[in-house]
């Protein structure tokens, strides 16, 4: 089973320092978070698409984390606003739901990481994109 599927050969040109983490689930938000912000990352969360926007263009990150089902709209149409405004960011897309391959052409994000996953899986796409060109299965996690 593929735990992560990297979509996109555009991986990140410089460290990751900034991350914009986009979930609605306070508690997986947290634990996302923390481990993100242990190893030297700083991060800010949101929790809705509408917070998302405003703090993809105002704080300018350098890895956009997105869920796809916010309570107001979903991670797509953060996307589609991000590009709208010239404000797009890499992104990874965490969902519990399946994201199609016409979603994952229309966006390219860096990688799909389907709910539930070991969060050892996303720290490696966070801070080794450039490995990002062949999938994390379960038995590298």
């Amino acid at each position: 089973m593929t735990v992560a599927t990297p979509t996109s050969t555009n991986a990140l040109e410089a460290p990751v320092r900034r991350v914009l983490l986009v979930e609605d689930e306070p508690t997986l938000r947290r634990v996302i978070a923390r481990n993100l912000a242990s190893r030297g990352l700083e991060v800010r969360e949101a929790g809705t698409a509408q917070e998302a926007v405003e703090a993809a263009t105002t704080a300018h990150p350098d890895l956009l984390l997105l869920d796809i089902n916010l309570p107001d709209q979903t991670g797509w149409d953060v996307l589609r606003e991000l590009r709208r405004r010239s404000s797009e960011v890499p992104t990874i897309i965490l969902s519990a739901v399946r994201v199609s391959s016409n979603r994952l052409d229309e966006f390219h994000p860096i990688a799909y990481l389907p709910k539930p996953f070991p969060i050892d899986a996303l720290l490696r796409l966070v801070f080794q994109p450039e490995g990002a060109s062949a999938p994390i299965t379960d038995d590298d996690a």
